[in-house]
Parts: structure tokens; C-alpha cells; sequence
């Protein structure tokens, strides 16, 4: 049914005339019949008794004023709710990250955007890159930061935006023996335990310090990165710090800067699907990453 039938309905309802109604919406008379005819066939009954001065609403038309009305105010609420979305008066955003990178920048990044656009809701996931890139991808964020040992990975299906290279430090106990140094080598660290998030030393931080004469021992997989302090505090082990998470290192760890000469920093990128348009959402929220990655 063609909802501008149901606005000729309802003027003509309201001003229980033809004549009157197509004055008001700038339509002929006899379109204004023909409207209501149109409509008076599809319900299959009449709506209006034709009058020698006028119309009045049959009582089929009165049961269909009420619901015309809703009709007509949900087509309207909707458009606005559209538009809103595309003004950032409305709609929602939905954003993933690792969880080095929800320690700060992503709290600052999202309180930021609700303090810029507070009817926009803000959903938030933690994840793995590997994991987050498959909820880009298919739709199910609008947004992910993700981090890479690789400067130019190739992930199908999202497109990456640089934010910021992560560079990588060595968390330790505080009695450990090089506690006190400012800046370590891959050397100094040979024969260590490792604390990691995954078995395989290449789906970790540690891909980015993989070498044919360096090769970690992992005995200790932890995936919190409150976790892994707890073990390295313990003395088990040392693990790896992106300067994202340094700020929120526990007391009894010490973090040493490690030779970036050996060592690449990580690599951050904001991920979102490919070939899809950023909304006005995910591309205001964009603007506010960059700065808090400055800010980190």
C-alpha cells in the first residue's frame, strides 16, 4: 500500500472534505478522489459516505484512523533515525581491540567520542587480531584495532589505516639480574622462559624479534596481560611490553627498553571492511584515534 494514500486519508479525515484536503496538499480535487478511491479498493470497503456537503468517515474508515496514524508516524521516526545516523544524532558503533590497546587508547579514543556525539552508542569488544580481523570482515564490527609484527600485513577482506608503531620493551622481576640495565639486547636475554600469549612464538610479539640465532623457550602461555605480570613478578619468566600497556605495568616488574635495532616495534592499525564506505561514525572515531595514540 502506498503510504502517500494514507496522508490523503487522514487530510481528508481531518478536514472532512475533498475540496479542503487538496487545497491543503496542493493536489486537484479530482486527484484527491481518485486517491481515496485507490485506497477504498485495496481495504476493500468504503472509508468516506460522499455527502451532498462533504465526507464523513464510514465506520471502516473510523478503524482505519488510528492505524494509518501509527503507520505514517513510524515512516517518519524512521526516516529521522536514518538521517540521524548520518548527522551522528543517532545509530551506533561498534569497536574491537586487542587488549594492549584497551588499557588507554581505546578508553580515551571512545570517551572522547561520546563527549563529541553522546546519542551515539558505543558497543566494545576485546579480542585477538586474528579473531577481530574475521568479526571486521564479516560485518560483525564497524571498527577493530588490531597489532601485527608485520609493517605490512595482508589481511583479506578489511582495509588497514597506520596508527602508530608500538615499540617493544621486556618486562622482569625486580631481582632479576638485569633489572637495573636502561636498554637490553637480544643477547643479554638468550636462554630466558618466556611468558606468551600462544604457544607458537610466531602468532606473538616475539615474531617481531624472531631471528635465525634467536629462538625463545615458551613454557608459560598466558593470555591476560595482567597474567603474564603476574608469572614475570613471580620470577618465572620475562615477556615482552608494548609501550601501549608500559603505563600499566604492576610495581614489582621492571620494564627495560629493549634494542631497537633488533628488536621492530609492533605495528597498530585501525581495521575496518573493505569496500564498505566508513560511516560517519567509524570516520569520526578515526579522527580521535590518532590523537590518543599520540597521547598513549
Amino acid at each position: 500500500m502506498d503510504t502517500a494514500l494514507l496522508e490523503v486519508f487522514l487530510e481528508v479525515a481531518r478536514r472532512e472534505s475533498f475540496t479542503a484536503a487538496a487545497g491543503s496538499l496542493g493536489y486537484t480535487q479530482s486527484a484527491i478522489s481518485r486517491q481515496i478511491a485507490a485506497l477504498e479498493s485495496s481495504v476493500g470497503v468504503p472509508l468516506f459516505d460522499r455527502l451532498p456537503r462533504g465526507v464523513r468517515l464510514t465506520e471502516e474508515g473510523r478503524a482505519m484512523v488510528p492505524h494509518a496514524t501509527a503507520v505514517l508516524g513510524r515512516l517518519r521516526a524512521a526516516v529521522a533515525d536514518v538521517r540521524a545516523v548520518g548527522t551522528l544524532g543517532g545509530g551506533g558503533l561498534r569497536v574491537g581491540a586487542i587488549p594492549t590497546a584497551d588499557m588507554a587508547l581505546i578508553p580515551r579514543a571512545v570517551a572522547a567520542f561520546r563527549r563529541a556525539h553522546p546519542a551515539v552508542a558505543v558497543s566494545h569488544v576485546e579480542g585477538l587480531t586474528r579473531g577481530l580481523v574475521v568479526d571486521v570482515r564479516e560485518g560483525d564490527l564497524d571498527l577493530a584495532v588490531i597489532g601485527t609484527a608485520h609493517p605490512e600485513p595482508a589481511f583479506e577482506g578489511v582495509r588497514l589505516r597506520k596508527l602508530m608503531d608500538d615499540p617493544l620493551s621486556v618486562a622482569l622481576p625486580l631481582d632479576h639480574r638485569l633489572a637495573d640495565r636502561d636498554l637490553l639486547s637480544l643477547a643479554d636475554l638468550e636462554g630466558e622462559n618466556w611468558i606468551a600469549g600462544q604457544p607458537r612464538s610466531q602468532d606473538t610479539l616475539i615474531a617481531g624479534v624472531l631471528d635465525g640465532e634467536f629462538q625463545p623457550r615458551i613454557p608459560y602461555v598466558v593470555l591476560e596481560w595482567s597474567a603474564k605480570q603476574g608469572f614475570v613478578a613471580a620470577g618465572l619468566g620475562v615477556t615482552l611490553v608494548p609501550a601501549l600497556a608500559a603505563a600499566a605495568v604492576r610495581p614489582d616488574v621492571v620494564v627495560v627498553a629493549l634494542d631497537q635495532s633488533e628488536v621492530a616495534p609492533r605495528s597498530v592499525f585501525a581495521a575496518t571492511p573493505e569496500g564498505v564506505a566508513d560511516s560517519a561514525a567509524v570516520t569520526a572515531f578515526l579522527e580521535l584515534l590518532a590523537p590518543a595514540a599520540l597521547d598513549r
